[in-house]
């Protein structure tokens, strides 16, 4: 498991074999963080960071700020960093920023504005704190 998937108090996520994805809904906008042991699907905004073991932005979602997670999909618009060794970006995204991968795919008709920087899966393993953002 990724260094970065603990919770913030250090302790690591249970076993998710178990547990059922969860989904923030269309009329939810949330701002801060917010942490999933297992898949979180969002439907709505979101302003802040998430915490995940599997992330998706659904179509019509958006988000802005920081994802660290193992795996994350985007198919909605996306403002910020990812942090994820696998990311894919459905042909519906929007997405602004910075994506640190150790694998990506990109479809057809995403619009991908920014830097994919690859990292080997080390350095997710490795990294205790996001880097500052730089202006």
């Amino acid at each position: 498991m990724l260094a970065l998937a603990r919770r913030t108090n250090g302790k690591p996520y249970r076993d998710r074999a178990d547990l059922t994805p969860s989904h923030l809904g269309r009329a939810v906008v949330a701002r801060g963080l917010l942490e999933a042991e297992a898949d979180l699907h969002i439907h709505g905004i979101v302003v802040g960071r998430i915490n995940a073991v599997r992330l998706v932005l659904e179509p019509g979602s958006q988000m802005e700020g920081d994802i660290v997670a193992e795996d994350v999909r985007i198919a909605g618009r996306f403002l910020g960093r990812v942090f994820a060794p696998n990311v894919v970006i459905d042909g519906t995204a929007d997405v602004s920023g910075r994506i640190f991968h150790t694998t990506i795919t990109v479809a057809r008709g995403a619009r991908v504005d920014g830097r994919m920087p690859w990292r080997p899966v080390s350095f997710f393993e490795t990294l205790d704190e996001l880097p500052e953002t730089q202006p």
